[in-house]
């Protein structure tokens, strides 16, 4: 159970276990055996396209995607210039937004600049958090032989359950703050934040009026490289936040559910819910503060 599972052989005979199972489950099919039911920290593949695997995390996406999208031209169609119904509640909810990311870019113009992709992150982060909680999402699924031993897994697993999803948005937010950056502050401002040729270059022009400069400035081009350091940390530290919440939620919920199936994860599922929504909020405010320092001056 170590390493991603490529090669199942399904069994002709599809069972539903309950995603509370984290543990192993027992049937009787003429003899009696066990089916083993755990969560991974993999996402497990459940389908094939050639050597593409299918899995079930990304599955859980696909349809994050397909809601999202449905969703948006269905309220694209009853647009209109009073509003009124669910349009007045959302545009409500984006007014809201807007004032939170004024509070961090201090301009309105940029906060409408980087409103679209913030809250794409969140959305979809937030979808994908809520999802994994809902009935059917890793309680149906096929049983399939894995080493002698038959195996369930799910048809759907929670996205941002999966590390690979939570590295994926983490570096699509970062490079993309840096694509913006190069854009807003022109590539020669924008690559001196890391690697300081300017520091050095200012060293033979100033060094008879500052003579310090030939201490202070390879200092600089020093702190610029703690900066690329720290860049890669931004990914690490918004992948492993997003899926170590998620997944330990997850675990969380199978364990209650073990004790007693009825009851006694409800609260659990509400705190679920309130976690969820924490985590995509954090992560697309800390996307919004990249996009803000990389596309403003160093000066500034």
């Amino acid at each position: 159970m170590s390493q991603a599972r490529t090669s199942n052989q399904v069994e002709p005979i599809s069972e539903t276990a309950p995603a509370e199972a984290n543990h192993e489950v027992t049937t009787t099919k003429g003899d009696s055996e066990q089916i083993l039911h755990e969560h991974t920290l993999f996402a497990e593949p459940i389908a094939h396209i050639g050597s593409f695997n299918i899995t079930n995390s990304l599955l859980n996406s696909w349809l994050v995607v397909l809601i999202v999208l449905v969703f948006g031209l269905v309220i694209r169609k009853k647009l209109k210039e009073v509003p009124r119904g669910l349009q007045n509640g959302l545009e409500a909810i984006v007014d809201m937004f807007l004032d939170l990311f004024d509070s961090v870019t201090g301009s309105r113009a940029k906060s409408l600049r980087f409103a679209p992709i913030v809250l794409s992150f969140f959305f979809f982060i937030l979808l994908n958090n809520w999802l994994g909680i809902l009935p059917g999402i890793g309680s149906i699924g096929q049983i399939v032989s894995e080493n002698g031993h038959k195996v369930f897994v799910p048809f759907f697993r929670g996205g941002t359950a999966d590390l690979n999803t939570t590295l994926a948005l983490a570096i699509v937010g970062v490079v993309l703050s840096h694509i913006l950056g190069v854009m807003a502050v022109g590539l020669w401002q924008h690559f001196n934040k890391f690697i300081n040729l300017k520091a050095f270059l200012e060293i033979p022009k100033k060094i008879r009026r500052e003579p310090t400069i030939i201490f202070i400035n390879p200092i600089k081009a020093f702190v610029g490289l703690i900066e690329i350091v720290g860049e890669v940390a931004k990914v690490a530290s918004l992948s492993f936040r997003l899926f170590g919440n998620i997944f330990a939620g997850e675990v969380l919920l199978a364990s209650m559910s073990a004790i007693m199936a009825f009851g006694v994860p409800i609260p659990f599922m509400f705190l679920e819910i309130v976690v969820g929504l924490i985590q995509a909020l954090i992560f697309a405010i800390l996307i919004l503060i990249y996009l803000n320092i990389n596309t403003t001056a160093e000066e500034h």
